[in-house]
């Protein structure tokens, strides 16, 4: 309650308006920050470590522990932490997909225009850690990720419906996406993130629900990724709805000791939840790896398995150096024919 209040009088202000949260631990429940607001701009500076409840007694489902909502001019910043509690609930989660409905989000934001989140840790999220849903302008720089490899659903960095966001200077390391896109995501840049352990960096998965907006202008350079079953890819539901994804970059990226480095699956069909098996509806153009270089654990550097009724257009491959560990460094291409120049694994 201090906490809503504090939000309240900072929110009616009419001059910039700062809260902190002292060092210190601080036990708190689900927390909605909405406005619009009167003050030009507020920030929420986090010096301590803000810790959820353990049990999930107090959770709704598919909501989020902090909402920011409807906020213009946001700077969240400070070198504390948002402490989850995941561990004492991820052992009762018995699969990812009753995790994205059982347990809440960390740091949600809904609406929310010209904010800078910068500093904080988020540690061991019962779900996602951040979402960013319709808003624009969003910078995530020198914030801290961190769950257990093996933790269900604990997506660093999800968004969809957004537009100019960035992350920069960060290390994600959780047990599914270090970054995961969703539809309607324009103008979005990745640098210097480092993320492991995780399932990489990930356009998709797409083509699930009715209606979903196109996913354009996607830019990921200098990343390194390490021990992630994936690295980076772009996925789509077979046989489902309509949505296209164009101008989609990924350059100069660190691979070590990632699964599948190289990925384009149009038949994505986590849970066996797949009752069609037509191909898939999604459109992808003007996609581009350069300058993927590092190692593998498995021999298929590049797998680009595109839809049959959308073959994938204008792909680029440039300059592929991941080194298998176990055999021969492979390319398989189905429904697509890159443009390759350099050298890159045999096969496409």
């Amino acid at each position: 309650q201090a906490l809503v209040k504090a939000w309240a009088d900072a929110c009616a202000s009419t001059t910039p308006a700062t809260i902190v949260v002292p060092t210190g631990t601080f036990l708190c429940g689900r927390t909605d920050l909405k406005g619009p607001c009167k003050a030009p701009e507020i920030t929420f500076q986090v010096q301590g470590t803000i810790s959820a409840p353990a049990d999930i007694s107090d959770d709704v489902a598919g909501e989020s522990w902090f909402l920011f909502d409807n906020v213009n001019n946001l700077n969240i910043n400070g070198n504390g932490v948002f402490d989850g509690q995941g561990p004492a609930i991820w052992k009762t989660v018995k699969s990812v997909a009753v995790a994205m409905h059982a347990c809440m989000q960390t740091l949600r934001f809904n609406y929310v225009t010209n904010a800078l989140i910068e500093g904080i840790t988020s540690k061991d999220s019962k779900n996602f850690h951040f979402i960013v849903i319709g808003g624009k302008n969003l910078t995530f720089s020198h914030i801290t990720i961190t769950a257990a490899g093996d933790s269900p659903n604990t997506d660093g960095i999800h968004m969809g419906r957004a537009a100019q966001i960035s992350i920069l200077d960060s290390n994600i390391g959780t047990g599914d996406d270090c970054i995961s896109v969703g539809d309607g995501i324009s103008d979005l840049t990745v640098t210097n993130v480092t993320c492991g352990p995780g399932h990489g960096i990930a356009i998709g998965s797409l083509g699930m629900y009715p209606n979903e907006s196109p996913v354009k202008g996607i830019h990921v350079k200098n990343c390194t990724l390490t021990n992630t079953l994936n690295g980076l890819r772009i996925k789509s539901w077979p046989d489902r709805e309509v949505c296209d994804a164009s101008d989609i970059h990924f350059d100069d990226i660190i691979m070590n000791n990632v699964s599948f480095p190289i990925i384009v699956d149009q038949d994505y069909c986590p849970w066996n939840t797949c009752k069609n098996t037509g191909p898939s509806k999604v459109s992808l153009s003007d996609i581009s790896f350069t300058n993927i270089v590092g190692t593998s654990g498995t021999p298929e550097i590049v797998h680009l398995n595109c839809s049959s009724l959308h073959p994938c257009q204008n792909v680029q491959l440039s300059n592929i150096d991941v080194k298998s560990t176990s055999g021969p460094a492979t390319s398989v291409c189905c429904n697509v024919k890159p443009t390759i120049s350099g050298s890159i694994p045999p096969g496409c």
